[in-house]
């Protein structure tokens, strides 16, 4: 199974300035579709097993592993200096008003449901996946994909999938680290190296992580991971075009940047509002 093969229109990039509106919302609705269809073919192939043949799996495990060790003990080490330095201020404010029962809470809140998710997703994107697409990009215009079809292989199997595969982990393991450690980091700063605030943070824990707040956590770092992943991608084998349908002169990286921006800062509207409304 495989995408359809990208035509020359797309990949040159190219739009009429000042397209009608109707013209505009048509090539608007064609980016996502293509978008949508990547993202199940893929997801197909990613529940087949002869994805995970004995052929596949060395560059499989070699994008997964250089996608998150290189950067998992760095993220985890500078969202613990983060988690102090944002712990001591949260502290002492509270002091000052007199609501430190509430500082550690009204923290995990912003850091584990909020920050780390975003930060984390975000960063897979710079450091992996959108250099990952520059690579597609690099492979589609030499005509390499082209090659492996006419040798009868799948392109979006070989190349396109472990990428996916590796951005998916990478942004899912870096987020569940992290909060690990902002949640032992916190604790320690808040009550020192001593097991007596114990039952105290526990309680407080429970409070915060109730059900459907850990639904909406778990729903927003996948879909993060999965827009991260996928976005770099398909602008790379489909030339999707910018924001108003205006010809890209930018680069595939701040191409899918900017999109990527968009599509997270919806994904992160809509864990607010089941949040706290």
């Amino acid at each position: 199974m495989s995408a359809p093969t990208p035509t020359t229109t797309t990949r040159a990039r190219t739009a009429h300035v000042g397209l009608p509106l109707h013209a505009w919302f048509a090539a608007w609705l064609r980016d996502w579709w293509q978008l949508i269809l990547l993202g199940a073919v893929l997801l197909v192939l990613a529940l087949s097993p002869s994805s995970y043949r004995a052929a596949n799996r060395p560059q499989l495990a070699q994008h997964i592993y250089s996608n998150t060790a290189p950067i998992l003990v760095g993220f985890s080490l500078v969202c613990a200096l983060i988690t102090v330095v944002l712990t001591r201020i949260v502290l002492t404010t509270a002091l000052s008003y007199g609501l430190t029962q509430y500082a550690l809470q009204v923290l995990i809140r912003v850091l584990v449901l909020e920050l780390i998710p975003l930060t984390a997703a975000l960063f897979v994107a710079l450091r992996c996946t959108i250099p990952d697409g520059s690579e597609v990009a690099a492979l589609q215009s030499s005509g390499a994909l082209d090659r492996l079809r006419a040798q009868g292989q799948e392109p979006i199997r070989i190349e396109v999938l472990p990428r996916v595969v590796a951005g998916l982990l990478a942004g899912v393991t870096l987020a569940a680290l992290s909060s690990a450690v902002a949640l032992v980091v916190a604790y320690v700063v808040g009550y020192g190296p001593t097991v007596a605030g114990l039952p105290a943070y526990t309680r407080m824990f429970g409070q915060v992580f109730s059900p459907a707040v850990c639904l909406i956590l778990v729903l927003k770092t996948l879909l993060f991971s999965m827009a991260v992943s996928l976005i770099p991608m398909a602008s790379a084998l489909y030339g999707l075009r910018g924001l108003h349908g205006r010809k890209v002169r930018t680069s595939t990286e701040m191409h899918s940047l900017v999109r990527m921006f968009a599509v997270v800062l919806l994904i992160e509207v809509a864990s607010l509002v089941g949040n706290y409304y």
